[in-house]
């Protein structure tokens, strides 16, 4: 057969692979088999589709056999590589292509390949290894690059001892020194040299290269290499030095904030120094010096920028700032400066981020300034005097004292806000809709004020009146996402989650915003999950949530391939930071559980999802998580002596971080353990793709079970009473039932031969490594053990005590006509608890099972708690569906209108206000009559 027949026969595969029709891909590959049962090409491509097709065990089956075959061809080695990459399997991707760059050792591109298979797989050492061997070779300049840059990534990684890094970064420095061609022919060849020998703190090394003339015109070319540059000098303590260089760049006309600062670390080296703990007077009098000479310098770049950059000013604000705190001026010179900008910016957006920093003062120069800000007289003539006043109410509302914060005060100060937004809207009047509101931040500070109403005084109404606010303000500024992060936040304390998750949706996140953005909505979703009814509204934005992640895992490492390919060193160190901090998001793993949770309220109990979800929440239990949240986006207007908006706005006021994460990893992780058959040995076999990294903190190297039973105090702060209570139940039911979970399980041959046996059915083919002769026919179903039954003993009071506590939480919270959020906390924590122990007793199900063991005492216990669990359920659900009918009432409808008369004013009518009251009753309605009806449900199937 020629090769262009092949060819031909083979492109409508690709076709239909590149379009995603796999089914048609798989029939294409059927049919050129049978003519060519031996073409490791199309066995490729149909384990491919296989793959994509989510028929894992037939794709296993080709996979291997084209991988025992070593395949040397270019086309089957790439769609191995898409195969392997799809199962998970980067080890074999590595050992394919090392294979073949054995075979064919002349191959660079096989060479190439395979430093890049180590570079996805992080084995630093082995890519630093084969470049070098290629270096060697092909005697090309780029592959002694590739080596070093191997060399810093291995000394950079955090498994690396102290010596080690010192060796690597000496290896890398003698590679690099060693190069024929200079490191100063390329900018990125440069920053790796010059933060090789910072590394090394080989300073007059360093210093000679960046004081060459190619190194002053790469650096002042080049951020990266300036900014090492900065870096070496900074810890050679050259600051004044550094000042010196950086006040001819800003005399040229540089206005780098980076400059600006490098003058004032030069201006007070004297009494920073480290060494020096306590300035002397000497060095007192050289800072003054140094500061007097810089004020008429910056003061005359503040005189000649005037209002078209304001970097001089700020520099000046931070010089008179850092000289007060070293005793050498007082305060007064600091509020005129502030004053002065003030009067300059006070028209910018950025003016109340830029003084807040320094507003940290005494009280006599604070009431020079407030002073100062009272004199204004509020005005509407132009948006710059609109921005004027917003920065005015900002910066009077950052320092108000906490005997200036009362119910009156703060409600007074709402409708001043109110009132001031209203009139300052007829200056946006005429934009287009895809533009923000000039008075928009006046919405927002009226909107805070509300909130601080509620937390001084728990009134609800409050709330009511900041949603109005804030609903308005979108009708006005579309595109405002920092309204609806503020109305995600208090939708959800209200009970109203589907608007919240509506005002997500419409904030259009994508991409890695997914991640640093989804705790808005997902943390604790449980809480408004329908799932247990079957509205996968909440589930479903999980998965989508964490396509990132699966995106990540496939494009970075392209990404960084890319990088070698055109010597972008610069980027590599940021684009393996960035797959690590999304590979091992917290956010990540929170969506995960939070996934897992809801999933067990909709699915039936079995040992496919307790098996799949058990590997799943191991993995997330030994990762070194990193915490990419984004709180500082939210926005934050609250006086400086009261929590943020963010902390205010927490619902139950604590946040789902690490602590939360492992206490409930532990309560799943041990409950799944026991409902499942698989152990190390069993999980090992059945194993598919590669395990991920372990964190390197010694306490993961612990056996499982000991960190299982670990109860940490800033674990059990990120919890809520009811979930602290809930791990308690679950550690009670797993001690209590543990002896007899261990006693019964069938033995790791019993379970490997009856995985062989289903995957032979699915595929006609056994699994792999596992042999059934070896079990001695022992492999047909339970057995009797020869060691005797653990005792039985009796059921923990706290078992039962559990749900009668959480019953008199819940009619509490019912008398005390607590928010909606707090009512379905506690009625989904309980709901949880029933199918924990559905999951801790599916073993016990079997009545053989039950009679061989003698188990029947056992068994009878478990009837006490899921009657005692079931009335409790019952009692909630009703008292949640009775509760969700009386929200779709007029009478709420017209309680929330009552409410918020005080803003139904000017451009807010009673119809706009009536229509957001039925949205939030509505909402609330479903969501209580929802979990309410699905905890009868539950009730009726784990019952």
């Amino acid at each position: 057969m020629s090769a262009a027949t092949l060819e031909r026969q083979i492109r409508p595969i690709y076709e239909a692979l590149d379009t995603g029709s796999n089914k048609s891909a798989i029939v294409s590959c059927n049919k050129l088999l049978k003519k060519y049962p031996n073409n490791l090409l199309v066995k490729s491509l149909k384990a491919l589709a296989l793959v994509r097709s989510q028929k894992v065990e037939e794709s296993l089956a080709l996979c291997d056999e084209v991988l025992a075959s070593k395949p040397l061809d270019d086309a089957t080695i790439s769609a191995m590589m898409h195969v392997l990459k799809g199962l998970g399997r980067n080890t074999d991707m590595v050992n394919m292509f090392e294979e073949a760059y054995k075979q064919q050792p002349q191959n660079e591109e096989y060479g190439a390949q395979t430093f890049f298979a180590h570079m996805r797989t992080a084995n630093w050492k082995s890519a630093q290894q084969i470049s070098t061997r290629m270096h060697k070779q092909f005697q090309e300049d780029r592959y002694l690059y590739w080596s070093v840059m191997g060399a810093i990534l291995q000394a950079s990684d955090p498994s690396t001892t102290p010596n080690m890094k010192i060796l690597l970064y000496k290896l890398a420095h003698r590679l690099v020194t060693s190069s024929p061609s200079p490191s100063y022919l390329t900018a990125d060849r440069f920053h790796m040299h010059i933060s090789i020998l910072k590394e090394l703190q080989l300073y007059d090394e360093a210093n000679a290269l960046l004081e060459s003339e190619i190194g002053k015109t790469i650096c002042s070319t080049s951020l990266a290499c300036n900014q090492t540059r900065r870096d070496i000098w900074r810890e050679r303590n050259l600051l004044k030095e550094e000042g010196e260089r950086a006040q001819q760049k800003i005399i040229d006309g540089d206005r780098n904030w980076l400059e600006f600062l490098s003058i004032l670390d030069g201006t007070f080296a004297p009494v920073s120094s480290p060494k020096n703990s306590q300035a002397s007077e000497e060095s007192k009098k050289e800072c003054l010096e140094n500061t007097t000479k810089f004020r008429e310098f910056l003061t005359e770049v503040a005189q000649k920028d005037g209002t078209k950059n304001r970097a001089a000013l700020l520099a000046l604000l931070e010089m008179e700032h850092r000289a007060h705190k070293h005793g050498l001026s007082d305060e007064s010179s600091l509020v005129s400066l502030m004053e002065n900008y003030f009067a300059q910016f006070g028209d910018k957006v950025s003016c109340f981020e830029d003084l807040m920093s320094y507003l940290d003062m005494e009280s006599k120069p604070l009431e020079q300034w407030s002073a100062f800000l009272a004199n204004h007289q509020p005005s509407f003539a132009s948006v710059g005097d609109l921005q004027r006043l917003i920065n005015i109410r900002k910066l009077q509302r950052h320092k108000l004292l906490e005997s200036e914060i009362t119910v009156e005060s703060e409600t007074t100060r709402g409708l001043q806000y109110l009132n001031e937004y209203m009139e300052g809207l007829a200056l946006g009047k005429d934009l287009p809709i895809t533009e923000l509101q000039p008075a928009d931040d006046l919405a927002l500070l009226a909107a805070h004020a509300f909130v601080m109403v509620w937390t001084l005084n728990n009134s609800e109404e409050a709330l009511y009146q900041a949603v109005i606010l804030l609903e308005f303000g979108l009708t006005k500024s579309q595109m405002s996402f920092q309204m609806r992060m503020m109305l995600i936040r208090i939708y959800r304390i209200l009970g109203s989650p589907s608007l919240a998750l509506d005002h997500y949706r419409r904030m259009n996140v994508k991409q890695v915003q997914n991640d640093t953005l989804s705790h808005l909505i997902l943390t604790r979703a449980l809480t408004f999950s329908l799932a247990a009814c079957g509205d996968l509204t909440y589930p479903s934005e999980c998965l989508e949530s964490s396509q990132i992640y699966l995106a990540s895992s496939q494009e970075t490492s392209d990404f960084i391939v890319r990088a070698f390919t055109a010597e972008k060193y610069t980027q590599i160190p940021d684009f393996i930071e960035f797959e690590d901090r999304l590979e091992n998001s917290l956010q990540r793993d929170v969506v995960k559980l939070e996934h897992v949770r809801m999933r067990l309220t909709h699915e039936q109990l079995n040992t496919d999802i307790i098996d799949m979800e058990l590997i799943e929440l191991k993995f997330m239990f030994d990762r070194l998580h990193h915490d990419n949240r984004d709180f500082v986006i939210i926005p934050n207007y609250q006086p400086a002596c009261k929590p943020t908006f963010n902390e205010q706005s927490l619902m139950f006021q604590t946040s789902t971080g690490q602590g939360w994460l492992w206490s409930f990893l532990k309560i799943y992780i041990r409950a799944f353990q026991h409902a499942s058959d698989l152990d190390d040995i069993v999980e090992e076999k059945l194993l598919i793709g590669d395990r991920p990294k372990k964190s390197p903190d010694p306490e993961v190297q612990l056996p499982l079970r000991e960190r299982l039973a670990m109860r940490k105090p800033e674990e059990t702060a990120e919890l809520t009473s009811e979930e602290l209570q809930l791990i308690g139940w679950a550690t009670a039911v797993g001690d209590w039932l543990e002896p007899h979970h261990n006693h019964i399980r069938p033995s790791p041959a019993v379970v490997l031969a009856e995985a062989s046996r289903q995957t032979e059915l699915k595929t006609g083919l056994p699994l792999r490594g596992v042999d059934l002769k070896a079990f001695n026919g022992d492999a047909n179903g339970h057995s009797k053990k020869d060691e005797e039954t653990p005792p039985i003993k009796d059921a923990p009071e706290l078992l039962t005590k559990f749900f009668e506590n959480m019953l008199a939480r819940f009619r509490q919270a019912l008398e005390s006509k607590y928010l909606p959020s707090e009512l379905l906390h506690v009625a989904t924590i309980t709901q949880e608890a029933f199918i924990l122990f559905a999951v801790e007793t599916m073993r016990f199900k079997s009545p053989a099972l039950v009679k061989i063991h003698k188990l029947g005492h056992l068994v009878s216990q478990f009837k006490d708690v899921r009657s005692k669990a079931s009335c409790v359920l019952k009692e909630m659900s009703a008292e949640l569906i009775k509760f969700g009918e009386v929200e779709g009432t007029p009478e709420r409808r017209k309680a929330f209108v009552q409410a918020c008369t005080p803003v139904t004013v000017d451009q807010i009518s009673h119809d706009f206000v009536l229509n957001v009251a039925k949205s939030v009753t509505d909402s609330r309605k479903k969501v209580l009559e929802g979990v309410g009806k699905g905890m009868v449900k539950l009730n009726t199937t784990h019952a």
